[in-house]
């Protein structure tokens, strides 16, 4: 079988992939389309530390993940029904469905994220959990179903906000996650949505996406001219929490939903004279994955002008290379 693997930092082609058989309560499907996730290219580049701090946020008990053996990924996928395990009652073949990431097996609950043995979306075929899946509704594109999780991530991150929509939300970073941001703001009915990036590109997606302004902030720091009620932080990199906490508004509600890395330094002081709420952000509940899937599949998000490549197995490496660059491309698709 078909696949394309981490191997020591980079996206390796293989054709050598035994097929996966499926188990009690499991399906064989057939991968339709995969996006690429921003998570997956920094576990690319940075995959040790992100073992070793959920290593020790567990405990010890994190991550089993041998970096130095290939690593499946992929988990923003659509796929068709092909075959069920024993004593497994499921949906017809040929049924396209979606899933939330995981794998239920007998040895527990097996994350489909980043696994040397457990298969992703990066592959011709993989095993879903029967119990956990979600036929895609008819007419829907399996290309725009297989969105569906990362616009879970966004829309997860305006519920945990409880935004009113006559307050003004601030998005700072209008990469995927920001751009899901920005989709759920418009379907909460927020009447102001600024967003804020220093591509000329992602700027014009946040707009065609719901954003009734764009900042660069290169002009000019937003806060000069945004008095916003909720800030959302999609950036990720040291220094942008406590840039937010100096220059927001006295009693701001402050949401992370970027991923840094990195130790970071904030100065409560400020935060603690103006009141600032912080809240961080993280994935989603299923029935947000399932509200997802419905926002999309009833128009209410179009998620078409994400999408701005698509490569097959064998091109997933260069695919990855060209994601660094935000003038070209926001989710580039994996069609195996």
């Amino acid at each position: 079988m078909r696949a394309s693997v981490l191997r020591h930092g980079r996206m390796v082609y293989r054709d050598d992939v035994p097929d996966p058989v499926p188990g009690p309560g499991q399906v064989l499907v057939g991968v339709r389309a995969c996006g690429i996730c921003g998570s997956d290219l920094h576990f690319a580049a940075h995959g040790a530390e992100v073992v070793g701090l959920s290593n020790e946020l567990a405990r010890g008990r994190g991550m089993d993940l041998d970096l130095d053996r290939d690593v499946f990924m992929g988990h923003e996928f659509s796929a068709e029904v092909l075959e069920a395990g024993p004593d497994t009652d499921t949906h017809p073949p040929g049924t396209l469905v979606t899933s939330l990431p995981v794998l239920l097996t007998e040895r527990g609950v097996e994350p489909i994220v980043f696994s040397n043995s457990t298969l992703g979306g990066y592959a011709e075929r993989m095993l879903l959990s029967a119990p956990l899946l979600l036929p895609i509704p008819n007419g829907l594109d399996f290309k725009h179903a297989a969105l569906t999780e990362p616009m879970a991530v966004g829309w997860h991150a305006v519920n945990k906000s409880g935004i009113a929509p006559t307050e003004t939300a601030l998005v700072l970073g209008c990469g995927p996650i920001g751009i899901a941001i920005v989709a759920a703001l418009k379907v909460r009915g927020v009447e102001t949505i600024v967003a804020a990036d220093f591509s000329t590109k992602r700027r014009e997606l946040a707009a065609a996406m719901g954003a009734h302004q764009t900042i660069d902030p290169a002009q000019g720091s937003p806060f000069d001219s945004v008095k916003a009620a909720v800030v959302f932080e999609a950036i990720g990199v040291p220094g942008i929490i406590d840039d937010v906490i100096k220059r927001a508004r006295r009693g701001t509600r402050l949401v992370v939903a970027g991923v840094c890395m990195q130790a970071d330094t904030v100065h409560p002081f400020f935060a603690i004279a103006k009141e600032i709420n912080l809240q961080f952000v993280n994935a989603y509940e299923p029935e947000e994955f399932t509200e997802s899937l419905r926002l999309i599949a009833e128009g209410e998000i179009d998620v078409a002008p994400l999408i701005t490549g698509e490569v097959g197995l064998d091109g997933v490496g260069a695919a990855f290379d060209d994601l660094a660059d935000p003038e070209r491309h926001c989710k580039i698709l994996v069609t195996p």
